[in-house]
């Protein structure tokens, strides 16, 4: 039994040996990690200030020409002549090329020939006819084979008119897609001629903006064709129904485009100012996070706002008062600011509403105040309480008429 004893001593004390050094480590780890300061947290951040918006509606549109056509022959032939060169400008009726029409216009001054004696006969009746050495029913046979005539006549110089292709309205000309001595077949491509100055835009628009919509409301259009230049222009039609697919109603602007930048078949960014300008607190988007249950911002405060308010919050719940907060030591506002004497900032969550957006940009309805300090990048590292130091050496998009990045 006193073996057992002895023993059981000697386990115990090579215990206490080992363990207390280590238990007396582990408590002065622990003392220290409570001392520690807690880690400042690097954001971004912005103040919110007001910014005068007016209402837009954006859409994406297609240009095409006021007029435009693939212009070609309405009669087979042979290209016999061509009067332009590609890219040319040209107005209504310039002849633009010729088929070969030799036989034709021989078959046309047979016909006129005949049109001429067919009308010499007539009137030779006629005179006869009045001295009542004819009778009326070959007078009127005479009348009805000069009508004939003067009719194939027609016929004929109609068919010799189509031998020469002219524009039929003013533009510009696309690349000639025809030779010289190249048969053409009835409805084969020339070359393509568009009315480039103005140019139309049609774009769609949701059923619920119908209100908000005129004809003649200006209209602003880019493209990324030519960044950071604006095209004016107006609304020129409403389609008078709405589309039962899609919800949407039709519409088109009319460009001004004297440079002739706008080309049919390209893309633009279409804006149409609505409504009278109103003022807005704006954020960039990324300063906003959005939840199931709501928006929320975080702002900066100094820390002693930050425990009188948690002290306030205390005393109103009945609960005792938080130990005070330790020190994080970290810089103070402004933009990678060294001052050591300005107060440590920490992140305050607060709930908002948000309002439209303009590109990069979001309202803010509810919730700040002109001149509040708000983080804009970084919040996935924040929560209440947590301190912060600034550094706005990279900011987020904050534009509101943003452009892609490549251009």
């Amino acid at each position: 039994m006193k073996r057992w004893v002895l023993l059981l001593c000697l386990v115990i004390g090579i215990v206490l040996l080992i363990g207390v050094p280590y238990a007396i480590n582990v408590y002065k780890m622990i003392q220290g990690f409570k001392h520690m300061p807690v880690q400042k947290e690097t954001v971004s951040a912005t103040k919110i200030g007001y910014q005068e918006w007016r209402p837009q509606l954006q859409a994406i549109g297609s240009l095409r020409a006021v007029r435009g056509a693939d212009l070609s022959a309405e009669v087979a032939g042979i290209v016999d002549e061509i009067h332009f060169r590609s890219g040319d400008d040209v107005k209504a009726g310039d002849l633009l090329l010729t088929l070969r029409a030799a036989d034709d216009l021989a078959r046309l001054q047979a016909l006129k020939a005949t049109a001429a004696l067919a009308e010499t006969t007539y009137r030779r009746d006629q005179a006869q006819y009045e001295a009542q050495a004819i009778s009326k029913q070959q007078l009127d046979s005479d009348e009805a084979n000069l009508k004939a005539a003067q009719a194939q006549v027609a016929e004929q110089a109609a068919l010799v008119a189509k031998k020469f292709v002219r524009a039929p309205f003013s533009g510009h000309l696309g690349l000639r897609a025809v030779d010289p001595g190249q048969y053409l077949a009835p409805g084969t491509k020339i070359v393509t001629l568009q009315q480039l100055d103005p140019i139309f835009v049609d774009f769609s628009l949701p059923q619920q903006s119908l209100g908000e919509l005129a004809v003649g409301q200006s209209v602003d259009a880019v493209t990324d064709t030519f960044p950071g230049q604006h095209f004016a222009g107006r609304v020129d039609a409403i389609e008078p129904k709405v589309d039962t697919d899609t919800r949407n109603v039709q519409l088109r602007a009319e460009l001004q485009n004297p440079q002739h930048r706008l080309l049919p078949g390209m893309y633009a960014r279409v804006s149409i100012e609505v409504g009278q300008p109103q003022r807005y607190l704006t954020l960039p988007q990324t300063a906003v996070t959005y939840n199931p249950y709501g928006e929320t911002v975080f702002v900066l405060i100094p820390q002693s706002q930050w425990e009188a308010e948690q002290k306030a919050a205390q005393k109103a719940s009945g609960a005792e008062d938080p130990p005070p907060a330790k020190d994080a030591g970290a810089k103070p506002a402004g933009q990678n600011s060294s001052d050591q004497n300005a107060p440590t900032l920490v992140a305050k969550q607060v709930f908002v509403k948000t309002g439209p957006t303009r590109g990069d940009q979001v309202a803010i309805l509810k919730g700040l105040e002109e001149g509040q300090l708000v983080v804009t990048s970084g919040q996935l590292k924040l929560k209440n309480g947590t301190p912060v130091v600034i550094n706005n050496e990279v900011q987020p998009a904050d534009e509101p008429h943003p452009t892609p990045q490549e251009q």
